[in-house]
């Protein structure tokens, strides 16, 4: 989608034309976020990390780390990345706050895709009509080590209930219109990012290869987000009012990381 004048695309070199097709299709792959080296280096955290921190996931899809910037020193500095987030927001169009991150590994030959979902109907939240994920890959992922698929435009569908990630028709059955949408699937290498839409429908194919497919995940949503009750693990624990923002320590907003 860019390309980098320096080690790091930055928010400098997203076009006014990427922008648009991002708004139109829902998603956007973003080369070189982080360089090859700090991918290396966050890759090592994130494993070291699931040694130690029990997996939200349970089963064969992914090991999911949770607000790991809460836990990893290290990691906490690629989610709270002002240049991350400055694109993020160049993108969106509003101003973002962070939702929460994930580390999401599969593990070698799990024999388990991601089936087609989207995220923004799993979380307890009001006024958010801009939410945007930075999908960044830790280690090289080919197809054959759980790439993500995205169908374009399928953002534009709001109103869709939460749809069963384990499962391949949830989605389709739900929205049967989506089935004979077009997909577009894309590989990464280290320290690369997609930038998704919270109703940008996706799916990540099973890990076939030897190694780990090791992903973090940054969630941002509108600053203006209104948290609606709704139980989540992330909220669950916390002394929120529904009906009233979304904010505090946990929930920073973008401009304030880069302060």
């Amino acid at each position: 989608m860019t390309t980098a004048t320096s080690s790091r695309t930055t928010v400098a070199d997203i076009s006014d034309e990427a922008v648009q097709r991002y708004r139109h299709e829902g998603f956007a792959h973003v080369s070189g976020v982080i360089t090859a080296e700090q991918a290396a280096r966050f890759h090592a955290a994130a494993l070291g990390l699931a040694s130690r921190m029990a997996s939200l996931h349970q089963g064969p899809i992914f090991t999911q780390l949770v607000n790991a910037w809460r836990e990893d020193a290290i990691l906490s500095q690629l989610t709270l990345d002002p240049a991350i987030g400055a694109i993020a927001e160049r993108l969106a169009g509003v101003r973002l706050r962070l939702w929460h991150d994930q580390v999401l590994i599969k593990q070698p030959h799990n024999q388990a895709p991601t089936e087609f979902h989207q995220d923004q109907p799993y979380w307890p939240h009001a006024n958010s009509t801009q939410p945007i994920s930075a999908w960044i890959a830790l280690c090289d992922v080919p197809v054959e080590r759980g790439c993500m698929t995205f169908i374009p435009g399928s953002h534009t569908r709001t109103e869709l209930p939460m749809q069963n990630l384990s499962d391949h028709a949830s989605l389709f059955t739900i929205c049967p219109d989506l089935t004979w949408a077009p997909r577009v699937t894309v590989p990464l290498k280290a320290g690369d990012c997609t930038f998704h839409h919270g109703r940008t429908a996706h799916m990540a194919t099973a890990n076939m290869t030897d190694d780990p497919r090791v992903a973090h995940v940054v969630i941002y949503v509108d600053a203006t987000t209104i948290y609606t009750g709704r139980r989540h693990v992330v909220t669950n624990p916390l002394d929120l009012q529904a009906g009233g923002p979304l904010a505090g320590e946990l929930f920073p907003e973008v401009h304030s990381m880069r302060a």
